[in-house]
């Protein structure tokens, strides 16, 4: 193998493993309840009371394919929608909870996320 594509091949393996690294450390910013739009709340509220909740897929497995949020094992996080007002859809804005208590939001359907501080 020539010596410039060892090189390549190194530093694609190094590359590749710092951005895996990150990635998966889940690392969030966060947002205080007082910070969340108002049909963030309501749908908090229902998650903490346990429902009901107002769509079918509310409380499914998240499965944190895109390793955003901390790696846990699968069905350790849930969904709910927060209602969109201007959509006629369940919206991009969701609550992720885990069953440790920790909830986080996110309104670009998981592009991105916050960790709610309480």
């Amino acid at each position: 193998m020539p010596i410039w594509l060892r090189f390549l091949l190194v530093l694609w393996l190094a590359v590749g493993s710092a951005f895996a690294f990150s990635r998966d450390q889940g690392v969030v910013d966060t947002i205080t309840v007082g910070e969340l739009p108002r049909e963030a709340w309501q749908t908090l509220a229902l998650i903490k009371e346990g429902g009901p909740f107002p769509y079918d897929r509310d409380g499914i497995v998240f499965g944190n394919f895109e390793k955003r949020l901390p790696i846990q094992v699968r069905g350790y996080y849930r969904e709910y929608t927060v209602k969109t007002p201007w959509r006629r859809d369940r919206g991009p804005r969701r609550i992720v909870a885990g069953k440790q208590g920790e909830y986080f939001y996110t309104e670009d359907h998981y592009r991105s996320f916050r960790r709610i501080r309480e």
